[in-house]
């Protein structure tokens, strides 16, 4: 079985300069903080260099810091696709700080024999990382001058706003609260078709036709790989640099097609980005004018589908002759996560259901057991993230915001509605993946301004609560 694939397209590209607003050119430091390997045993007295980012640059003595749990990437994809963090740090004269994610990046706890073994491997969880972000956060209030005192606020998208979160819940003395953008903490007990269900809404809200030649393509497209001749064909209809020799290589081709429809609903900004891949605005709706008909003859309707599959993974044109089958994009670290969705990031997703155009498929937990087993000799924990961290039930905590964005189709394992009135859901219309998280655009929806008047209004008063009530003797003028 082919788990979470989508997953892996988070917050990860690598763009040009035009990722930061016209406004914001922010100046940062790149150092790097001894941390422990093993923050929870004694045994393995061992440091590893953690890489971080920070940014003085509007930081104020006693102002707050504002700081980023980086996810499963380089940190600098997420320094350079956060724009609301710095549009934050410059509202409030506050510090920035981006905190690399071990086991991705420059940040690996063993050298080039990080990933060289499950020896190597076994200090590779979220609760390793968190700590990593307490020690980093502890050293930072020690050393930088007038940050003693200074609140800190959390904030991350996808996984990283998963971290975010259970920053909060696990060590809320660090932290005085969180965003948490896009963040599916609820995913590893959400039915597990649910992803796929919320891509198809997006692509019927653009065109039904559209969605009805995904639905209707996977039979054609199963019939033509059964045969070596039909794989041939499949080959050149989709100009791939090597020929599809064997059933493997079929299945690979399904998830380098299946890979469009579950990413680029993610991506379904209002303006150009390369976030992932290189795409138009509302690039759902554009890519729905290649599939008008469902009704085609099955040669000509995956020919439409080639078309959709080179609108995604081509479309500046900078691929001049084949494609490699690979759902790769940016500088993601695709064997870090893979290893993640093998032990604590277990997040079961199939399509069974008529309200999905995704290729119907079942879950085999035995089968993705032993596939992880066979590849790095562990085998997944199910639900143990919701028994280390809670699920539903975090009502204990405080100080969270959820946003979500109706497009994005990770909200289906979103916390969508308040559990509390600290603990608050912000549901964006028209929003993708993290679009609050994203710098201030001018073909922002209205959804996501009014979410991020929301999110800087309850970060106030989180701020005020601490300097007016934690520390009474403060005098400070948050602007």
């Amino acid at each position: 079985m082919h788990a979470l694939i989508f997953f892996l397209l988070a917050l990860t590209a690598t763009e040009c300069n035009t990722r930061w607003s016209s406004k914001l050119q922010p100046q940062y430091q790149t150092k790097y903080l001894p941390v422990q390997v093993d923050h929870f045993g004694f045994a393995l007295n061992q440091t590893f260099p953690m890489r971080y980012i920070i940014s003085l640059e509007k930081f104020q003595p006693g102002n707050p810091i504002l700081f980023y749990c980086g996810n499963e990437g380089d940190v600098m994809a997420f320094v350079e696709n956060t724009g609301a963090i710095w549009e934050l740090a410059e509202e409030f004269g506050g510090m920035v700080v981006f905190g690399e994610h071990r086991y991705y990046g420059m940040s690996m706890p063993f050298g080039k024999d990080s990933f060289k073994d499950k020896e190597h491997l076994t200090y590779f969880t979220s609760e390793q990382a968190l700590a990593d972000y307490v020690e980093l956060l502890s050293y930072i209030k020690s050393t930088v001058g007038g940050a003693t005192n200074s609140p800190v606020v959390a904030m991350g998208g996808s996984y990283g706003g998963m971290l975010a979160a259970w920053l909060r819940i696990k060590y809320p003395w660090a932290v005085v609260g969180s965003l948490a953008a896009s963040a599916p903490i609820l995913q590893f007990s959400t039915p597990c078709e649910d992803y796929n269900i919320v891509c198809t809404k997006v692509f019927e809200a653009a065109s039904v036709e559209c969605a009805d030649t995904v639905r209707n393509s996977w039979g054609p497209l199963l019939k033509y790989g059964e045969t070596p001749e039909g794989r041939d064909w499949l080959s050149s209809a989709f100009k791939l640099c090597e020929p599809m020799k064997n059933s493997s290589d079929f299945q690979n081709l399904l998830d380098w097609i299946s890979n469009v429809w579950g990413s680029l609903p993610m991506i379904n900004y209002p303006y150009p980005t390369s976030f992932l891949v290189p795409v138009p605005g509302w690039p759902v709706k554009e890519l729905c004018k290649l599939l008008t008909n469902s009704s085609l003859p099955e040669k000509q309707l995956i020919i439409n589908i080639q078309r959709a599959t080179n609108f995604f993974y081509n479309y500046t044109g900078s691929i001049p002759k084949c494609f490699k089958l690979s759902t790769d994009t940016g500088g993601l670290d695709t064997s870090g996560w893979d290893y993640q969705s093998c032990t604590e990031m277990y997040m079961p997703m199939c399509s069974t259901s008529k309200a999905s155009m995704m290729q119907p498929m079942a879950w085999n937990q035995t089968e993705y057991m032993e596939n992880c087993w066979k590849k790095y000799k562990v085998v997944p924990r199910p639900q143990w993230a919701t028994k280390q961290y809670g699920d539903i039930d975090i009502r204990g905590s405080s100080n969270i915001i959820f946003s979500n964005g109706v497009l994005d189709p990770w909200s289906a394992g979103g916390v969508r509605k308040s559990l509390s009135d600290s603990l608050v859901a912000i549901e964006i219309e028209m929003g993708a993946h993290h679009l609050d998280l994203r710098s201030s655009n001018p073909k922002d929806p209205p959804s996501v301004r009014i979410a991020r008047l929301q999110e800087r209004a309850i970060i106030r008063g989180w701020l005020k609560d601490y300097y007016y009530k934690v520390k009474p003797h403060r005098d400070i003028k948050l602007v």
